[in-house]
């Protein structure tokens, strides 16, 4: 069992990325942080994640670049002027590996073995929900596993930009459905066909649904060929944080396997997503196993 240091500055949390491994480490995150009151407890990840681990009360979130030489030169020196006495490497790659060495912690819990660490869980299958990976990583650090319901704290979020863009696009007391037919530009094999999205989404208008469409600006394109059948375009209009606001406006969600399916069951709203290449069992969105 790893010893807990109380000292200011003495715990390093890693997880670069991506969105929806960030989203699902929130809440191992947030024992983490709660298992270590009198100290500080730093998250190491990419700029486009500090405004979702900034709402974890207590948490110290330190932003680099994860591209490019120079950003990783800045990481390492950032690293070798720290004196962090644990480090939990929530990511697992060869970077965040060899960042967690550089630490020199006394205690560096892993998901692997290897010199990197000098506590890891015991081999899991490869069925195993990433959730539940990480929770051994908290078991064998003696915190207290996390749940798969979303903590409060980022369910209860109001936002006067949301309400103002649903006053303005999408007006009345229709129930609404927010919708993610786009994925990854390197997983387009997740994408449930485009036609099959517009005839769910004619038909959720039949039924007195309004319709959104969801995603960043790579999806405004497809968003654009979609809404011009059914629905109202959402492309890029919301943050993050915005998003996880407009889902409590909503009835439920439905998406492919990506980024917004995660982000949505921080919403507490069902999220009914289609899998293709990918395992369900290993990768869907939190307590949303049933939907």
């Amino acid at each position: 069992m790893l010893q807990r240091s109380r000292e200011a500055g003495d715990v390093l949390v890693i997880k670069l990325g991506a969105l929806g491994d960030v989203i699902l480490s929130l809440p191992h995150i947030t024992r983490i942080v709660e298992s270590f009151p009198q100290g500080r407890v730093t998250l190491l990840t990419a700029p486009e994640y500090r405004e979702l681990a900034a709402v974890v009360p207590g948490l110290e979130v330190v932003a680099f670049p994860r591209k490019g030489f120079v950003a990783m030169w800045q990481v390492m020196y950032w690293l070798l002027g720290r004196h962090f006495k644990a480090v939990f490497d929530l990511q697992g790659s060869t970077r965040s590996r060899i960042m967690t060495l550089l630490t020199q912690a006394q205690q560096r819990v892993g998901r692997k073995t290897g010199i990197s660490y000098t506590h890891v869980p015991a081999d899991q299958d490869d069925s195993t929900h990433a959730f539940q990976r990480l929770n051994a990583l908290l078991d064998m650090a003696g915190i207290t596993p996390a749940t798969q319901k979303m903590p409060d704290i980022f369910q209860d979020r109001s936002s006067s930009a949301v309400s103002a863009w649903l006053k303005k696009h999408v007006p009345g007391d229709k129930k609404r459905v927010l919708m993610h037919a786009g994925s990854s530009p390197h997983w387009q094999s997740k994408r449930w066909e485009e036609a099959h999205f517009i005839d769910l989404a004619r038909q959720l208008e039949a039924c007195d649904f309004s319709v959104i469409w969801i995603g960043a600006q790579d999806d405004q394109e497809l968003n654009q060929r979609l809404s011009g059948a059914a629905g109202v375009d959402a492309s890029g209009a919301f943050s993050y944080m915005d998003l996880v606001a407009l889902g409590q406006h909503a009835a439920f969600a439905i998406t492919n396997d990506s980024g917004p399916m995660h982000v949505l069951s921080m919403s507490g709203i069902p999220v009914y997503a289609f899998f293709g290449p990918t395992d369900w069992r290993r990768s869907h969105a939190l307590d949303q196993q049933e939907h």
